[in-house]
């Protein structure tokens, strides 16, 4: 029977260093934004909205579904959403919720 290969394992920094350390705001980074599209041909995956938006723009209106997404993720796990230094809270305050 063969053997499942395994899944590598993923890194916040070195040479697969596809996501954010938590610090600096968690979620993914450009570089592996770009690496997850080389890999997922067709997808639509995009970086954090970060900066001013109009409001009513798709920006603005990606910001406010992450935002509610992000929102229920809180309810169901309270603990990181106590903690000031999860993940969960950092992408939130990154992302601007």
């Amino acid at each position: 029977m063969p053997r499942k290969k395994e899944k590598p394992i993923q890194k916040t920094t070195g040479k697969g260093g596809n996501y954010r350390k938590t610090k600096s705001g968690a979620g993914m980074t450009k570089k592996g934004v770009a690496a997850y599209k080389r890999k997922n041909p067709g997808s639509k995956l995009k970086t954090a909205v970060t900066g001013k938006v109009k409001p009513g723009s798709k920006a603005a209106n990606r910001r406010k579904s992450y935002c509610a997404r992000s929102a229920g993720q809180m309810k169901k796990f309270p603990k990181a959403a106590k903690d000031p230094n999860s993940r969960l809270r950092q992408a939130r305050k990154r992302w601007k919720c």
